[in-house]
C-alpha cells in the first residue's frame, strides 16, 4: 500500500519490523526496516538491508521528508534480544583503547604552562619521545627543558641528545616568533 506525504502515515504501517520502500522529497529511494518511530521528533529510524554480518546501516529520516512509501511486509523485530547480537567483548576492547588514547592525549597537555611551552612540547613530540614532569619537558627520558624553554634551559643527557633538543628548540622558537603578531 502506497502512501504519500508524511501527513497520512498510519501508525500500524510504521510499527517496528515493517519493511518499507521509501521515496523522499529529495528524490532518494531506498528500502529499510523500521527500528522505531519517534512521534515527538517525527524521526523514523530504519535499518537498511546489508550483507550478512554484525554491521548494520541505520538511517534516521525526518518523516516530513518522505514523499511516499510502500509497505513491503513485516519482519522480525530488529532489536529482538534473541536475534540481535552485541559483542560485549569487542565493545569493551574498543572502550579500553579509547580510554588509553584519552589518557595518553591528556598526558601530552602541560598543566600550569604557557601556550608557548605547549607549542614547544608539541613540536618536540613530532620527532622525539617527550613527556611532562610538572612544567619541565623531558625528552628521550634524559634531556630536560625547563621554563622559559630557551636553548640555555636545556640540561642533562648526552651531548648529542642535548644538541639535538637545542636545535629543535631554536627552530621552534623562530617559527613561533614569525607567527606571533609583530614577529619578523
Amino acid at each position: 500500500m502506497a502512501t504519500d506525504g508524511g501527513n497520512s502515515m498510519n501508525p500500524e504501517e510504521l510499527a517496528v519490523g515493517c519493511l518499507l520502500s521509501i521515496r523522499t522529497t529529495l528524490g532518494d529511494e531506498f528500502e529499510g526496516q523500521v527500528v522505531t518511530f519517534d512521534r515527538s521528533s517525527n524521526i523514523l529510524v530504519l535499518q537498511e538491508p546489508s550483507k550478512p554480518g554484525p554491521r548494520r546501516n541505520i538511517r534516521l529520516l525526518k518523516a516530513s521528508y518522505i514523499k511516499d512509501f510502500t509497505f513491503l511486509g513485516q519482519a522480525h523485530d530488529p532489536l529482538d534480544p534473541s536475534t540481535c547480537f552485541v559483542d560485549l567483548t569487542a565493545l569493551q576492547a574498543r572502550e579500553d583503547v579509547a580510554v588509553r588514547q584519552a589518557e595518553a592525549d591528556a598526558e601530552r597537555i602541560g598543566v600550569g604552562v604557557t601556550s608557548e611551552a605547549q607549542s614547544i612540547f608539541d613540536a618536540l613530540s613530532k620527532t622525539l619521545p617527550v613527556c611532562w614532569d610538572k612544567t619541565v619537558i623531558v625528552v628521550m627520558n634524559e634531556v630536560r627543558v625547563s621554563s622559559p624553554y630557551h636553548p640555555e634551559s636545556v640540561f642533562g643527557g648526552t651531548a648529542a641528545a642535548n644538541d639535538r633538543v637545542k636545535k629543535v628548540l631554536e627552530f621552534e622558537r623562530k617559527r613561533l616568533q614569525l607567527r606571533s603578531p609583530g614577529g619578523q
